[in-house]
């Protein structure tokens, strides 16, 4: 017979044990949480991006016992914020000569501005600058050289010139038969092509081969599609070595550890850096000499659409357009990452302009040089929409992709 007592202690017991399996279901549940959260962290460490400079195993073999000249600026950084001179320094390399591209090597100097010769501070080596009247390395500057490194972040704009000093360099050391390393590092704009095709007449040092504005590659393949392409002179080919990235797909985000240049402050100025560096070649400033350099634009001439501004010389900026005067125009900070060439931007300003005509004219002759081709500048001109001026690249973009498959690296 089954006392009160007997029912109440059952009862009592049942509920203690459904009590405790419960407690023991949800800490196993929670030690499993943990246990994927742990392998999703150490996967996550194990696949972050390293870029060449950071891949040891592949480039130090390649520099033991040779005097090694090195391309590079304050970009050439590892992930611990080493940056590349010193390390390779503090592994016995025997760096001999450090040769830096526009803004020098610490990345100080304006864009344009005249870069001199000089030593490093820190490590005492000597610097030869690949700006202004040299921007090809000459042999005497080669000399004693065994192979050259080069290591500079580059952000996928046929007018960001660092990959013009690639040009050069590829062509001093195939000249001179000196291997060149490239160390690759991720193009922040992924694999944005678009643009029209710089036309041959158009060829500049913001612009030296017939590439769209925006290409999509990273530098190594950048330097796989010159030599390939046999676009040095005479046709020349570099002894040619990329170290790739690790862990890197092309269309990952990837934010830039140390500004590119002085006017490229962060993630967002770099994604708008091709569609607003068309203002370079106008009488509308993108806002240098200010915070948010390409960023924003305006001119004392354009409506306020939601910003002004008033450029003051700054680091990257020593006398910037309008300096002193208050510019009306666009803040562009907070929209979302482009994916394209954007055209509306300038389009807008070009009609909106309340510039006297007869005082200057909207274009300049700079802007040809950054289009890579006139029809740029008269498609907006005489009204032609956005979508039909896009129409006309399609053919050139096609060919290009075609083109750029052979020198892919990553997917």
């Amino acid at each position: 017979m089954i006392t009160n007592s007997m029912f109440k202690n059952t009862v009592l017991f049942l509920v203690l044990a459904i009590v405790s399996c419960g407690n023991s279901i949800k800490n196993t549940e929670a030690k499993a949480e943990d246990h994927k959260l742990k392998v999703e962290n150490d996967e996550k460490a194990l696949l972050e991006i390293k870029t060449g400079a950071d891949n040891f195993d592949a480039h130090l073999p390649l520099l033991n016992n040779k005097k090694v000249g090195i391309v590079t600026n304050q970009t050439g950084i590892l992930s611990n914020k080493t940056h590349v001179v010193d390390f390779l320094l503090e592994k016995k390399i025997n760096i001999s000569k450090i040769y830096a591209p526009e803004h020098g090597f610490r990345g100080t100097a304006d864009a344009g501005e005249l870069i001199k010769d000089g030593k490093d501070i820190k490590t005492g080596l000597p610097i030869i600058s690949l700006y202004g009247n040299n921007k090809k390395p000459k042999p005497e500057q080669l000399a004693g050289i065994d192979v050259m490194v080069f290591d500079l972040q580059d952000v996928g704009a046929r007018f960001y010139t660092y990959i013009s000093s690639l040009h050069y360099v590829m062509e001093a050391c195939a000249e001179n038969n000196i291997p060149l390393i490239v160390l690759d590092r991720p193009n922040p704009n992924g694999g944005i092509v678009d643009g029209p095709i710089l036309e041959k007449e158009f060829t500049s040092f913001v612009g030296m081969h017939p590439i769209p504005v925006l290409h999509g590659m990273t530098i190594g393949e950048y330097a796989k599609m010159i030599n390939g392409e046999k676009w040095l002179k005479n046709a020349a080919q570099c002894q040619l070595t990329v170290i790739p990235c690790l862990n890197y797909k092309r269309n990952m985000p990837y934010s830039l550890p140390v500004k590119p240049s002085p006017n490229l402050p962060n993630d967002q100025a770099i994604n708008l850096y091709a569609s607003l560096c068309l203002f370079e070649g106008t009488n509308v400033s993108m806002g240098r000499g200010t915070e948010k350099q390409f960023q924003i634009y305006g001119s004392p001439y354009l409506p306020v659409i939601n910003t002004s501004f008033t450029p003051k010389p700054n680091l990257g900026a020593k006398d910037p357009l309008y300096n002193g005067q208050i510019c009306f125009g666009e803040d562009l900070s907070k929209t979302e990452k482009v994916k394209q060439l954007e055209l509306k931007w300038l389009i807008r300003a070009f009609h909106t302009s309340k510039m006297p005509k007869e005082d200057s004219k909207f274009f300049n002759d700079f802007f040809t040089k950054l289009a890579g081709t006139k029809k740029l500048q008269q498609q907006i001109e005489t009204g032609v929409s956005e979508n039909d001026i896009r129409k006309s690249w399609e053919k050139g973009l096609a060919d290009f992709k075609t083109m750029r498959k052979t020198y892919l690296i990553y997917n």
